[in-house]
């Protein structure tokens, strides 16, 4: 197996050349700076790994991806909107959404995202290309959320925690009221998962994901978009 270095100096390989098994890792090393994370997710590349792994760098086929328009809301979760028992904010509480995030799955006695993730995301969040949702209970306590990437009119989603049912969803129902104003193409999950594909996401070739991507990046949103209404209901 080879994989390419990457150092100071040295750029991403073609996604073509990503393993397929684990599927799409495509380089390892380097260093989690703005510009490195940035490149990286300006072509579909994103970093995965957990300590004492070096950074390992991904780009999976195929890709799994939401389009805001295809958002699926049950009927239950229509119900958690409804009855307007969360509060939503964008960007109060970046480094607490991280953390929450951080958390071990059940099952799980370790975490991909440890200090030197959260540093280089707050400095992408300190720059506006990173940003959060938090789902608050009625006492004000931060119960779900998530966090991601936004560059163009693309959002690359990069984790979510939940404290109380359905908390998360919400998140992303917020997410997606957003995205849906600033007129963006698609939110990036990367890989397939049960929890987002109830939700609407689906899985697309890598090429096409990449097509849309080069289409979509450089374009602005236009305007000031990061700002949600108080009360879940206001969602629907």
């Amino acid at each position: 197996m080879y994989l390419t270095q990457l150092e100071a100096g040295v750029d991403f390989p073609p996604t073509r050349s990503a393993l397929e098994e684990p599927n799409g890792l495509l380089a390892i090393g380097g260093q989690l700076t703005v510009q490195r994370l940035l490149t990286a997710y300006s072509r579909g590349i994103f970093p995965w790994y957990e300590a004492p792994q070096p950074i390992l760098w991904w780009s999976p086929n195929p890709r799994s991806v939401l389009f805001p328009h295809e958002l699926h809301i049950s009927r239950s979760l229509g119900k958690t909107l409804r009855r307007n028992r969360f509060t939503l904010s964008v960007d109060k509480h970046f480094t607490q959404v991280m953390r929450g995030c951080a958390q071990p799955r059940r099952g799980a006695c370790s975490t991909w995202i440890d200090e030197d993730m959260i540093a280089a995301y707050r400095q992408l969040h300190a720059l506006g290309f990173a940003h959060s949702i938090e789902v608050s209970n009625p006492g004000g306590t931060l119960i779900g959320g998530l966090y991601g990437v936004s560059l163009g009119r693309v959002f690359f989603g990069e984790s979510m925690f939940s404290q109380a049912t359905d908390a998360s969803k919400v998140a992303l129902v917020g997410l997606v009221d957003i995205l849906c104003r600033g007129r963006y193409h698609m939110i990036d999950c990367q890989v397939e998962h049960p929890h987002l594909k109830s939700l609407g996401a689906r899985s697309i070739d890598r090429l096409d994901f990449e097509r849309r991507l080069a289409q979509t990046v450089a374009v602005e949103s236009g305007g000031d978009i990061w700002d949600l209404p108080v009360k879940c209901g206001d969602l629907l």
